[in-house]
């Protein structure tokens, strides 16, 4: 027994190695499957051959010839997606702690191009982390003319996608930012580039979307979002990238971490002076049409809630934690305050599907479905039942290349 135990765990040292590691075909067996989309299967069999899911069925299937992964007591979930986090400057130790913490995908969410470009390429060559998907910076302090060229050449390295330009958020935006941010979504629609708006107003979120913006990367946290603001955010198909607990109460800014995040034991969510959130914040008031009304601190966690209501289809709000801090901390921050006002099917969708569909990958990840890429997490309990069995990722696969084992 103990000569097997120490081949599994020289086996999970060479998984976690630098290098390019080789996909695998791959069984995955007895687990608990959350699909993304909404479906539990409490017991099935994942099949992944050339990098991308084959199947996924409840029970068991034929794993002849693929290594077999018993996933018993664990559940099978996609990898998660943050749709803007800073990584420009990242090395490969932050890079291991993100994929381990569970994160299979990021989109560069400021920096230089040439600098998240050579984050992409080094994991492409083997680094271990999350894929990485590039940005490159397009400001609004620059003539409309000036603009549509630093478009042109994000087009030319290949980039796909701006980083955070920032819009001023009080009162509102000026013209000028509005007739500069229009000449980038124009350009950007001509070379195929996806604009990533900073907007932390609701004034500065409407002018946004008004402008042809269709991915914001903050909730707005100045103000609470009023519900013909969040119904014109969902009018033109935009998504935020969450952010939901920048600024929520009891959660101090995690600059200073890894200093862990302090949480009430009871759940209780409270300020940060320690007197108990207002039952009307997490949506106990209602308006005359009954909806949720909040009346005091907590803009984030009111706004997304709104935002999501807007949209039948709660595509509205997706997923990102913009904090380079320790990363499972930065994880249980954001999705304890996500939990306030949504349920663990709706946090599975956000961090899942809604966040692959603001990166633009919703065809190819955030769901565990055939013909999808392998980025499957195996967590060690039930993540159906609370945000803190999402902290439990035992095993990584990315594109069918088991990346992170610590069974």
């Amino acid at each position: 027994m103990k000569t097997v135990l120490r081949a599994v765990c020289l086996v999970g040292a060479l998984l976690i190695a630098p290098g390019v590691v080789a996909a695998q075909d791959v069984a995955i067996t007895n687990a608990r499957i959350i699909v993304g989309s909404g479906q539990v299967i409490n017991s099935g069999t994942i099949i992944v051959k050339g990098g991308k899911i084959v199947s996924v069925t409840a029970g068991a299937a034929p794993t002849q010839g693929l290594r077999v992964i018993d996933a018993k007591g664990m559940s099978a979930m996609p990898g998660f997606i943050d749709g803007h986090k800073h990584v420009n400057n990242y090395n490969a130790d932050q890079m291991k702690s993100l994929i381990e913490a569970g994160y299979t995908t990021v989109l560069a969410g400021g920096g230089p191009a040439e600098q998240n470009i050579a984050l992409r390429d080094r994991i492409e060559k083997g680094e271990v982390g999350p894929r990485v998907i590039a940005s490159g910076q397009v400001n609004l302090r620059q003539t409309p003319a000036e603009a549509r060229a630093a478009i042109q050449a994000l087009a030319k390295q290949g980039i796909k996608h701006t980083g955070e330009i920032g819009l001023t958020p009080e009162p509102a935006p000026p013209q000028s930012e509005i007739e500069v941010l229009k000449a980038i979504v124009d350009e950007a629609k001509k070379v195929g580039i996806q604009v990533n708006v900073h907007a932390v107003s609701s004034p500065a979120m409407v002018a946004a979307v008004d402008a042809g913006v269709t991915r914001l990367v903050h909730l707005p946290n100045k103000d609470f979002t009023t519900y013909d603001q969040a119904e014109r955010v969902a009018q033109t198909g935009s998504i935020v990238a969450g952010l939901i607990a920048f600024g929520a109460p009891n959660i101090d800014t995690l600059s200073a971490a890894p200093a862990a995040v302090q949480w009430p034991k009871d759940n209780t969510v409270r300020f940060r002076d320690g007197k108990p959130w207002p039952e009307a914040i997490a949506g106990a008031n209602r308006d005359p049409k009954g909806r949720a009304v909040g009346t005091e601190a907590g803009y984030t966690i009111v706004n997304a809630r709104r935002i999501w209501d807007a949209d039948p289809n709660h595509q509205t709000i997706s997923y990102s934690t913009d904090q380079n801090a320790a990363d499972l901390v930065v994880l249980e921050h954001e999705l304890k305050s996500y939990s306030i006002v949504f349920s663990m099917a709706d946090i599975h969708r956000i961090i899942g599907l809604n966040a692959a569909r603001y990166v633009g990958m919703a065809d190819q990840i955030g769901t565990l479905e055939m013909g999808k890429l392998a980025d499957i997490i195996l967590i060690d309990g039930n993540p159906t039942l609370n945000i803190y069995e999402m902290l439990k990722t035992k095993v990584v696969l990315k594109e069918g290349k088991v990346v992170v084992d610590k069974r």
